[in-house]
C-alpha cells in the first residue's frame, strides 16, 4: 500500500485561498461608494436577468463577484435569514453586521472544510442608515473573514488597481451623478494595464440604498433614461426605474 502525499495545513490552505482568488480575478469588478443620500453599487454586468447585485432587506444590499451559483445561493441564504429574524423579532433587528456574521461563518466552514472546494466569491454587504456616519459597508473574502470599508470598496477583477484609484479620488459629500462617475471610471480601468475602456449604460448594472425614499424598502435599480442621464448620455431604453425586490 502507497503512502498517502503529505501536504502541509498550512501549504493546503495557501492552495485554496490562491484557488478561490484566481476564480474570482476572472469576473468583472463591482464598485460600491457612498454618496450623500446614500450608498451606490456599480458592477459591470450586461445581463438583465443575472443580477450582481440585490436587495436583502429594507435598508440592506448585497453585491458579489465570482461564480454565480454560489453567490446566489449565498444571497438567497441572506434573504431567508433576514426574512425569519424580522418576523421573528423586529425589523429593526436585521442588520448588515448580522448578516455579515453569518455570511462569515458560512463562508469560513466551506473554506476550512477538506472535503469540498472553498467558494469562488467576495460578497459586500451594506447598510443605509439615517445619515452617512451611519452607513455600514462589509467586504467578505473567499475565507470568510470581515472587512469594515468606508467611502468606497471594489472586488473581483483587477480589485487592487480600482480601489487604489478610488482612494485617490473618494470623498466626502459627492452627489450621485458625481459617484456614479466615479465609479463609472474606475470599473473602466479594470483591463490588466492596458487603455481605460468606454462602458455604456447597457454595460453596467446600478442600483442604490437610497436613504431619503419615504418607503421603508431603500433599495432601488436605476435603468433605462435615468441612468443613461446620469451618465450624460441620451436613453434609448424604456423605463426609469424598477423599484420592485429581487427576494424569492
Amino acid at each position: 500500500m502507497s503512502t498517502p502525499f503529505y501536504v502541509s495545513p498550512q501549504q493546503a490552505m495557501a492552495d485554496r485561498a490562491e484557488y478561490a482568488r484566481k476564480g474570482i480575478a476572472r469576473g468583472r469588478s463591482v464598485v460600491v461608494i457612498q454618496y450623500t443620500d446614500g450608498i451606490v453599487f456599480v458592477a459591470e454586468n450586461p445581463s438583465r436577468a443575472l443580477h450582481k447585485v440585490s436587495e436583502i432587506y429594507d435598508r440592506i444590499a448585497f453585491a458579489a463577484v465570482g461564480k454565480y451559483n454560489e453567490f446566489e445561493n449565498l444571497r438567497i441564504g441572506g434573504v431567508r435569514y433576514a426574512d425569519l429574524r424580522g418576523f421573528t423579532y423586529d425589523r429593526d433587528d436585521v442588520t448588515a453586521r448580522g448578516l455579515a456574521n453569518v455570511y462569515a461563518q458560512t463562508l469560513g466552514t466551506i473554506f476550512s472544510s477538506v472535503g469540498e472546494k472553498p467558494y469562488e466569491v467576495e460578497l459586500i454587504v451594506a447598510e443605509v442608515g439615517s445619515a452617512p456616519e451611519d452607513d455600514q459597508i462589509y467586504r467578505l473574502p473567499h475565507d470568510g473573514s470581515i472587512v469594515d470599508e468606508h467611502g468606497a470598496v471594489a472586488v473581483g477583477g483587477n480589485s487592487d488597481q480600482i480601489g487604489s484609484f478610488l482612494d485617490q479620488r473618494h470623498r466626502d459629500g459627492l452627489s450621485l451623478a458625481e459617484a456614479l462617475e466615479l465609479a463609472v471610471e474606475s470599473l473602466s480601468r479594470d483591463t490588466n494595464g492596458g487603455e481605460p475602456r468606454t462602458l455604456t449604460a447597457e454595460q453596467l448594472e446600478v442600483a442604490v440604498l437610497d436613504r431619503t425614499r419615504p418607503q421603508q424598502r431603500k433599495f432601488k435599480r436605476i435603468l433605462g433614461s435615468q441612468l443613461s442621464r446620469l451618465l450624460g448620455t441620451e436613453g434609448t431604453s424604456e423605463g426609469d426605474t424598477d423599484e420592485s425586490s429581487d427576494k424569492e
